[in-house]
């Protein structure tokens, strides 16, 4: 079997790894392919250790994003009653519906927070009354805020 090299992807090439993995291929895949076209790099020990830095500043850049998510929930729990004015028929229906776009400009408003309202899951508003909206901060973090649909 021949022998394997290791390169550094400097972008990402398709069933084989992201930029930044370390990969072992054939060496005239390297040689002819990667390199050339500015895929790869040759593994080399300093070119490892600027990897691993790399890699660092990454996670460390993540965590800070989480821990920033998780303040912004705790402030979000304290805001507490969210009140929403809409106009009542019969039977306590509401013309319209609540948005999540409503939500967004209410949590603006109110808490000082600007969450994206893709980020915004209601639940069917057709009446008046309470109701939990759950606010999607990270991938690993999310938010419930108790809102009140009341008459104008």
């Amino acid at each position: 079997m021949a022998k394997r090299v290791q390169v550094v992807l400097s972008k990402d090439v398709t069933k084989l790894g992201k930029n930044g993995d370390l990969v072992d291929v054939a060496p005239g895949y390297a040689r002819n392919y990667l390199i050339p076209q500015g895929f790869a790099i040759p593994a080399t020990p300093g070119v490892i250790k600027m990897v691993e830095q790399r890699r660092e500043k990454e996670r460390q850049r993540q965590l800070a994003i989480l821990e920033q998510a998780r303040a912004r929930k705790t402030a979000l729990a304290t805001i507490g009653l969210l009140r929403i004015a809409k106009q009542a028929g019969e039977g306590d229906a509401i013309f319209g519906t609540v948005t999540s776009q409503d939500i967004a400009d209410l949590l603006q408003e109110k808490a000082g927070q600007e969450v994206d309202k893709r980020d915004i899951t209601l639940p069917d508003i057709n009446h008046l009354g309470e109701y939990q909206v759950e606010v999607k901060l990270h991938p690993e973090v999310s938010a419930t805020v108790n809102i009140e649909v009341i008459a104008q």
